[in-house]
């Protein structure tokens, strides 16, 4: 990413919110590098650097501020394909994949040579993935520090350290005090059994928009929407050991950021469980960008988000259950689905009570057993066919996985055709150019008859075409 200093002093000098996230800025007189939201005084120009990234500040000698916390910046999003593949490693490596892979690992996970990821990484962020790892693992240490009571061995571990001496070197190394001194300038902390965190956005968002999104396709059991707050289990495999546990989503009061509260059972696989939350609530959406490509379609409501998923083969099958049907019958088929397949969950909410199911119980399954459910043997075929791809690690279904080999894998399974394959594309690999052209409700939006023309028309809104969808289905719900 270029830089140009001056642009960036002012956007420091207004504590322009739209910058946040996109450079830091590091101050030579006091060591400290910052946000460009920071409240404290406005450093002189030319006592000011500027990085990409809080792993290129840290690399520069700078440790961060305590007062506007650069571990809570918001991401961006990234549409060109270089800028894409830095995305998706330093996506990996916030969920934590460097802690227990090679770098080659990840980049063969990314379908590219160790190499030119690297070069293409730097060029991003201005550090070597190693570096941004260990950037990301000493922020969130500091975070879990700040904000929770967790022992500092579990911060550590939590963090992905593999010792508490290694941690305990590289904290004060860096940050020039230890993670006990740290803790006590902090002294509010999260209750007992519960993890919380605010997730920083880039305003405007629409709050009510993406929770009655959630709420209309939610999983009785498994999902529940009460009191403007999301709650859902969720469950993580990590080193071959798996960890289930809670969330609870709100927004957060007088800043621009969602409160998360985890389930302490989920403290060992933290970078996994925030990397799916801002995946699911798009935190990384600039909607300046947005607003300016799709014009008066989003005029309206500028704040619209793409809804994600915590769990891709979850969105998969929900989208395979809604073709061709309401989205309220599909909620009903899916909730008998994770019923009669998901496992029992005990949680402080009653609301809570089941696990979706595993790709690996369903690829166990006959198709007949599925469809005895009520779901259409068509269908159920199709749902065993995903499932078993995915448990076979042959597909992939989130944000990193390239983008066109997995549309060609999707579109070969039996009964999935473009609408599944590019809803599957918006919501689980979070791709915002993703279109179904075929969908009834975006050709009546639009006024087209063919999905042909709606394609056509949609080419003004590239490369935000899903957004442009969000705000087609918003328009119908105002005129109904």
């Amino acid at each position: 990413m270029l830089l140009d200093p001056d642009h960036c002093y002012a956007a420091l000098r207004t504590h322009d919110a739209r910058f946040d996230g996109r450079f830091f800025v590091g101050v030579a007189t006091t060591g400290i590098y910052c946000r460009p939201v920071c409240t404290a005084r406005t450093p002189l120009r030319r006592n000011c650097r500027f990085f990409p990234s809080a792993a290129a500040a840290e690399s520069g000698g700078f440790r961060p501020c305590l007062r506007c916390r650069p571990e809570l910046a918001p991401g961006y999003a990234a549409v060109d394909a270089n800028r894409r593949l830095a995305q998706a490693a330093a996506g990996l490596i916030e969920d934590g994949r460097l802690a227990d892979a090679r770098l080659p690992d990840v980049a063969r996970e990314l379908g590219v040579t160790d190499r030119h990821l690297r070069r293409v990484f730097q060029d991003e962020f201005g550090v070597a993935p190693v570096e941004y790892a260990q950037t990301q693992r000493l922020l969130l240490a500091k975070r879990l520090l700040t904000d929770t009571d967790m022992a500092v061995v579990d911060v550590a571990m939590a963090s992905g350290f593999a010792s508490l001496r290694r941690f305990n070197h590289l904290f004060r190394e860096r940050y020039r005090l230890t993670p006990q001194e740290l803790r006590r300038k902090s002294p509010a902390r999260a209750p007992a059994g519960m993890l919380v965190f605010d997730l920083a956005y880039r305003p405007p968002y629409d709050w009510p928009t993406m929770l009655a999104f959630l709420e209309r396709r939610s999983i009785p059991g498994v999902e529940a929407v009460e009191a403007r707050r999301y709650r859902r289990t969720l469950q993580l495999e990590s080193n071959g050991k798996r960890h289930t546990g809670w969330i609870e989503v709100a927004p957060a009061p007088r800043k621009a950021a969602l409160r998360i509260t985890i389930a302490a059972s989920l403290a060992a696989v933290l970078p996994a469980v925030l990397a799916r939350v801002k995946h699911l609530f798009d935190l990384a959406c600039r909607p300046d960008e947005i607003a300016d490509v799709l014009g008066a379609l989003a005029a309206a409501t500028p704040g619209l988000r793409l809804p994600g998923a915590i769990d891709g083969f979850e969105v998969a099958v929900r989208a395979i259950l809604g073709q061709q049907v309401t989205v309220r019958a599909a909620t009903t088929i899916a909730a008998r689905f994770a019923e009669a397949f998901g496992e029992p969950f005990e949680g402080p909410n009653p609301s809570l009570r089941r696990l979706f199911p595993t790709p690996a119980k369903v690829a166990s399954l006959e198709p007949a057993t599925v469809a005895a459910g009520g779901i259409i043997a068509s269908r159920a075929r199709a749902i065993v066919a995903l499932a078993q791809e995915v448990a076979e690690g042959r597909l992939r279904l989130d944000p990193h996985a390239p983008l066109e080999t997995t549309l060609a894998a999707l579109e070969a399974l039996p009964g999935v055709g473009p609408w599944t394959a590019q809803y599957v594309a918006m919501r689980a690999l979070a791709w915002p150019d993703a279109f179904p052209h075929p969908d009834v409700a975006a050709l009546k939006a639009i006024g087209e008859r063919t999905p042909a023309a709606a394609l056509a028309r949609a080419e003004a809104w590239r490369p935000w075409r899903a957004y442009a969808v969000l705000h087609l289905w918003k328009s119908l719900e105002k005129t109904t």
